[in-house]
């Protein structure tokens, strides 16, 4: 392959995509818009994705790959519940802080007047986080012997609703309130009464 050799358009389109989500905050991205920025017609970005909400599905892969490799990672080079719990959460908030316009997906921002499959999408992707986090603190009482103060569900729900929050207040702030700022903190305060 040569040195310059054009980059891959599609991934060119997704990259553009996020950037206008960081840079235009509670603006919606018109397919218009992005072919402009991208520099090709609209016709051209269809014949790389079928819809605008292929599109959005594309980074939504990117942000599910992206989290749940590490997560991977994560569990095979730690052993201890808390101590998973504490790394997937951070990875998830500094993978948020360096993609801010994918938190304006996964905050549903983004989303709002387009498919509804794609809000199913990233519900299905805090499912997901939530029952990995729950199957860690299950793991705990067979591995350690420990048990919490409340059952796994509700604590599972509370790490992922934390989280959330956490993304959606970058959101809201424009970008300025990060999402991992005084984490080891409250992640202390949140431990203090398992």
């Amino acid at each position: 392959m040569s040195v310059n050799q054009k980059p891959n358009r599609k991934q060119q389109i997704l990259e553009c995509l996020a950037l206008m989500l960081q840079s235009s905050p509670g603006e919606r991205i018109t397919t218009a818009k992005l072919a402009a920025e991208v520099g090709v017609s609209e016709a051209a970005l269809y014949r790389h994705f079928p819809s605008k909400a292929r599109m959005f599905e594309g980074l939504i892969e990117f942000i599910e790959e992206s989290t749940f490799s590490r997560v991977n990672l994560i569990l095979s080079d730690h052993k201890e519940a808390l101590v998973r719990c504490h790394h997937i959460l951070h990875v998830l908030l500094v993978f948020a802080e360096r993609n801010p316009g994918m938190c304006r997906i996964l905050s549903g921002d983004a989303l709002m007047g387009e498919n509804e499959r794609l809000r199913a999408r990233v519900n299905q992707f805090f499912d997901k986080l939530e029952s990995q986090f729950k199957q860690i603190l299950r793991e705990r009482k067979l591995r350690e012997g420990k048990s919490f103060s409340i059952a796994e569900q509700p604590l599972a729900n509370l790490l992922v609703s934390f989280a959330e929050g956490k993304i959606s207040q970058y959101v809201r702030s424009g970008f300025t309130k990060k999402p991992s700022e005084s984490f080891n903190d409250q992640w202390q305060f949140l431990m203090a009464s398992k």
